[in-house]
């Protein structure tokens, strides 16, 4: 049968009848609609709770145990421990079972903890109160009790508890104000309605009196789309039907401001609605060097077996002749001489195994979790990190994925909140080519002791006058903003205005910016009262304007309008928008000069609007209306048919001038977004916002560039141009290599994006495309709003910023910053450091162990194969737990290659540890040989000083043990040293760590054999370490093997760093030599020379390429190449200093996407 007949019918007859009718019906209050009327299909609803945890109390236990083993290594350790409960094995079953314990309860403790945090965020919200109507009274009850078809009461301040659709409000023209900042990001009010037949209920018996039916569309996660209708039953008579669309939906985790109280019937609840629905399933996340460790570890583990198989084959080879099989000291008793063979040899495999098991490290586990706990803890010590202005420092919530801040190739921000303050201030105004520039006003914040105007140039004549007072009412008029007479808003104290105190009120920000600037220049917008909108001249004289028809802004026109008719009887279309929008309809105006403001503001990274204006006749006013009632009127089409009319509408303007509005920037985010690049990390913006606002911010945080060459991929675009006729310049532009148009090649060929109007499952689905592209990059999410949580869940590493819009981001992610600046610090400094530490651990504990296991598989060929070991019991337990774990451990906490100022000033020293470059095959093999290589040296060393056995003054044979311990010795000495020679950072705990490991080795190894333990059966290593040091040529053997085991890798790392050096050792070399900052791109032979900062480059102002890039929508310069390029392709590189810091000022090159 197929699979997908089947899923249909098992989500049919099992998950209920939800899941595949189209349509949903809802009983407002539960009240059934009159006899006689069409017949609903009854639908079974989820209740209202909320869930974000993993576990329960119940699968809590099983569950983390299976995720748990699901790591190759704590499966693998299991199999051994049982192994040697099983079999009789060289070690004790001890050995293996105490660590896997550790790790395995530390684990789930910590994961444990984390989900009941889970629990307890759900449960504060699935509890809260929620006041909902029943037998017209007003009921209060926990919102997880919440059923579809309640009618609910939501008062000021207070969130949406389900998605509800809006009956009624305490506005006498019914509508509210919404903040969807945790859903969209946009902090900014919405303006709501209420369906036209049930505003006028204001109270509660009012409301229940309601009957009325609802038919809408099945869950689905899209914020923006909504369809559906209300019947509403009179008497005995038809119901009358009215559309619902989403401006009639209130959105569970949307918020009520300036509005005492709303009445709403809730349509989906629970986890059906948008918001849930919109959620990422949280997953465990596994960092690359795990994945790596995984790998090698199953390297590793085909050696051991390898050894275990040759081993066990070369015993029965070498047993072969009966003498060696039962020599006379150890004769076999008769049940193991009936023994079967193959079980016999399996169970020496087994053995064998376990023997060798310790060339795969479980301490290893234990010492990267340690690490990665108390290495979090560096981050959040960060003093630079800390903002004062929030008291909030950076938060760990995750230290599983520290390193992976380190392999970042890929950023995904949010825009709103993240890389802007959302806090708009109105710049400057051109009229007709004179620039009008009007006090500092942001957000009906006003400096003081600021009044009139301050103009650019001179004032224009008599005619100029006209249109001056025109631009001004156009934006007086020519907005969707609300006031509200009040002196706060959402707590926050306002000043008062100098004219009259007003507090605008907007779904966007910049309309209250323009208002609010129009203010400052003479004209006050004072209310809409009764279809008619007020505003005040200069000369303080209240002018009327009734407002006949609004021609709403849409992303794809580009533009809103109003008609409005005067006092004195004139008509008039006022139109803002995009200049690409307005100019092609404008008739008349100064288009050149205003064209050129508008442009010179757009490189400033301003938001530019341009105003127009037509007057209408009466009969022109008639048919346009007749055009938008039957338009509005449509059940089919309606948007289509709207855009249409106001295409016809909107045509003949004249051009008044233009408007610029900044968006501020948070503080350093151009700076931080421009070190992301040179550190070659590509960044790409998900917004909920509008093309132009998001492409603005773009260009102000120096993510798109002038130069830039932009491919636009949207619907207008599309609908100008045929989708084949962009894709084909796309492939001449930037695909002229490639070949194909793929998913792989939009990823890989840009390095800045820019997509608008995201939905927050579309964000992570976003962040998954480019997951899932053929390189697999790493990415990183970063957001301060709900509506991020699903792309900080998806992405490889999430980042919540602790902002104004909650603390959903950061309690979702895995890590939590103040301000978008400390990701710069957070990548380029701890992540490098997190990096590189962690990787040196993970190699040495490989290496270390190759050095420790493999004499031990040399040594069979010397004892028949008889699993005899080559080291003590004590030696075994310890040589991974006391004698070198913790100076690995120190240096995994505490090294710095270099330091973090220089990894601050150097961005591009990320590239030398991206992509994984530490733990590649080539570092692996390397550091594999160099185990073997010290093993073989250490133990044919031995041998051979064994050879002459008679070594001791007084004639005593040294033994078994005594070589095993000369052995060990020198393996503990030379990875210890070798740990020493590859620490750049020293400080005293550095030095108490590495010289106290091997004095307490040393300590330790007197004691043991030097002392009858009375707890010990038997003690083989009594006196052997004092009769082994009281030998010359132990001493000299000794020190002669730590020296020939070292020699071939500091050779190497000379020769390497001479011959072959990285940017960072070119950065360790410079510092050497000097202690002020080198750039690592000046040129070598001016290293040298003292005069470096010539006065030619001190002050030279920054250069860009004048190489031209192409790019995709909205793609960006794919960076300049800021390393050290041969004179022989024509480029030069330069730093220059100055106080303000340091800046590239050379040529680059522009690489052609």
């Amino acid at each position: 049968m197929d699979c997908s007949l089947l899923r249909t019918l098992v989500s049919r007859y099992c998950a209920g009848e939800e899941n595949w009718v189209d349509s949903r019906t809802i009983y407002v209050g539960h009240r059934e609609p009159p006899p006689g009327t069409e017949a609903y299909i009854p639908q079974r609803f989820p209740d209202n709770r909320i869930v974000s945890s993993k576990y329960t109390f119940w699968n809590f236990v099983p569950k983390n145990l299976f995720e748990q083993f699901r790591r190759i290594a704590n499966f693998y350790f299991l199999i051994i421990f049982l192994v040697q409960l099983i079999i009789d094995t060289p070690t004790s079953p001890v050995t293996s079972g105490l660590p896997l314990l550790f790790v395995i309860t530390v684990t789930a403790i910590k994961q444990g903890y984390e989900d009941w945090l889970r629990h307890k965020a759900d449960n504060a919200m699935n509890q809260c109160p929620v006041h909902f109507i029943q037998h017209g009274k007003l009921v209060r009850k926990q919102s997880r009790k919440l059923r579809v078809g309640d009618i609910v009461m939501v008062k000021e301040d207070e969130t949406f508890p389900c998605d509800l659709i809006f009956l009624s409000s305490s506005r006498g023209d019914g509508t509210c104000f919404v903040t969807t900042a945790s859903l969209d990001g946009e902090s900014s009010h919405k303006t709501y309605y209420a369906v036209q037949d049930t505003k006028a209920f204001h109270n509660e018996q009012e409301i229940d009196a309601l009957h009325a039916t609802i038919e809408c569309e099945q869950p689905q996660p899209d914020l923006y789309k909504f369809v559906g209708r209300i019947n509403v039953y009179h008497d005995r008579n038809e119901p009358t039907a009215r559309p619902l669309g989403s401006e009639n939906l209130l959105l569970r985790g949307a918020t009520l401001k300036n509005t005492e109280k709303i009445f709403g019937v809730a349509i989906y609840t629970g986890m059906e609605t948008k918001m849930a629905l919109n959620y990422q399933a949280k997953s465990q996340k596994r960092s690359a060097v795990e994945k790596s460790m995984n790998v090698f570890l199953i390297v590793y583990l085909c050696i051991l077996i390898s050894k275990a198989l040759i081993n066990t084959v070369l015993k029965y080879v070498w047993q072969s002749e009966p003498f060696r099989d039962e020599p006379w000291y150890n004769q076999k008793t008769e049940p193991e001489r009936k023994r079967n063979l193959f079980l016999q040899a399996f169970t020496d495999f087994l053995a064998f195994m376990v023997l060798f098991n310790y060339i795969i490290p479980v301490s290893m586990y234990v010492t990267v979790e340690m690490q990665k706990f108390l290495g979090s803890y560096f981050l959040t010590w960060d003093e630079e990190m800390f903002d004062e202005d929030t008291g909030e420092g950076p938060l760990v919530n995750t230290s599983d994925l520290n390193e992976e801040l380190g392999q970042i190739e890929y950023v995904f921000t949010d825009k709103t909140g993240t890389l802007t303050e959302n806090n708009m201030e109105f710049v400057e105004c051109c009229i007709e080519g004179h620039v009008y520039v009007p006090h500092v006003i942001c957000n009906g914040q006003i400096l003081h002791d600021c009044t009139g105007i301050d103009m650019i140039d001179s004032s224009p004549g008599g005619s100029g006058k006209e249109r001056e007072e025109l631009f001004f009412r156009a934006l007086c008029l020519c907005h969707t903003v609300q006031v509200k007479d009040d002196d706060s808003v959402d707590g926050l104290k306002k000043s008062q205005l100098s004219r009259r105190s007003c507090i605008y009120i907007s779904s966007s920000p910049d309309e209250v910016a323009l208002v609010e600037g129009i203010q400052r220049l003479g004209y006050t917008y004072l209310r809409l009262k009764d279809n008619f909108m007020e505003i005040l001249n200069r000369e303080n004289n209240i002018e009327k304007f009734e407002l006949l028809e609004v021609l709403s802004f849409d992303s794809v026109r580009r533009r809103m309008s109003v008609i409005v008719k005067s006092s004195t009887g004139d008509i008039f279309l006022f139109c803002k928008g995009a200049d690409s929008s307005i100019f092609p309809r404008v008739k008349e105006g100064k288009i050149d000069q205003v064209r050129s403001r508008v442009e010179r503001n757009a490189v400033e990274g301003l938001r530019t609007l341009c105003v127009a204006y037509k007057k209408l006749t009466a009969e022109e006013y008639s048919n346009a209306q007749k055009l938008l009632q039957n338009a509005k009127l449509a059940l089919q089409d309606r948007e289509k048919k709207l855009a249409e009319v106001y295409e016809k509408i909107e045509r003949d303007f004249i051009l008044l001038g233009a408007t610029a509005v900044e968006d501020r920037l948070q503080e350093k985010a151009a700076d931080t977004i421009e070190a992301l690049q040179k550190a070659g990390i590509k960044v790409w913006v998900l917004t909920g916002d509008k093309m132009e606002t998001a492409a603005a911010t773009c260009y102000a945080c120096k993510l798109f560039r002038r130069n830039t060459q932009i491919l636009e991929l949207t619907t207008k675009k599309i609908e100008e141009q045929s989708l084949h006729d962009v894709l084909f310049d796309l492939s001449k532009t930037v695909l002229r290599h490639n070949g194909s148009l793929t998913r792989d090649t939009f990823s890989g060929n840009c390095s800045a994006v820019l997509c608008c109007r995201m939905a927050p499952l579309q964000k992570a689905q976003i962040v998954k495309l480019i997951k899932l592209s053929k390189e697999h990059p790493i990415t990183l999410a970063i957001g301060d709003g709900a509506n991020d949580v699903s792309m900080i869940l998806e992405a490889h590493v999430g980042i919540g910023i602790i902002g104004k819009e909650g603390r959903q981001a950061a309690r979702n992610s895995d890590y939590a910053i103040p301000k978008f600046k400390h990701l710069k610090k957070m990548l380029l400094v701890h992540g490098h450091f997190y990096y590189v530490r962690i990787s040196e651990l993970v190699q040495y504990f490989f290496y270390k162990n190759v050095c420790f296991i493999f004499p031990q598989f040399l040594y069979q060929f010397f004892c028949g194969f008889s699993q005899q070991t080559l080291y003590d019991t004590a030696y075994l337990t310890l040589y991974n737990i006391s004698f070198t774990s913790l100076p690995i451990l120190l240096y995994g906490l505490m090294e710095q290659h270099v330091s973090a100022d220089t990894l601050k000033r150097e961005p591009s020293l990320y590239r030398d540890v991206a992509k994984n470059a530490l733990l590649r095959w080539r570092a692996f093999i390397y550091w594999t040989f160099l185990g073997v290589f010290d093993a073989v040296v250490f133990f044919f060393g031995a041998y051979f000083l064994f050879d002459n056995t008679i070594v001791t003054s007084n004639g005593q044979m040294f033994g078994n043990w005594t070589f095993g311990t000369l052995v060990f010795t020198v393996l503990v000495f030379t990875v210890t040293l070798k740990l020493a020679l590859d620490t750049h950072y020293w400080t005293w705990i550095n030095h108490f760590m590495i010289w106290g490991s091997l004095v307490f080795y040393i300590i330790f190894s007197l004691l043991w054999g030097g002392i009858i333990w009375p707890f010990l059966n038997y003690q083989r290593m009594y006196y052997v370490f004092m009769q082994m040091l009281s030998s010359g040529p132990a001493w000299l053997g000794i020190i002669l093997l730590i020296t020939v085991s070292l020699l071939p890798d500091v050779l190497k790392k000379v020769l390497c760093r001479q011959l072959w050096p990285t940017a960072t050792e070119r950065i360790q070399n410079a510092s050497r030599h000097c202690r002020e900052h080198i750039s690592e791109f000046t040129p070598l032979a001016c290293l040298k020379s003292p005069r470096y900062r010539s006065s030619d480059c001190s002050n030279s102002p920054a250069r860009r390429s004048n190489s031209h890039s192409k790019k995709m929508m909205f793609t960006h310069w794919r960076g300049v190449d800021y390393s050290v390029l041969p004179s022989v392709f024509g480029y030069s590189n330069k730093h220059c200093r100055s106080s303000a810091g340091y800046r590239y000022s050379g040529s680059g090159l522009e690489t052609s996407v």
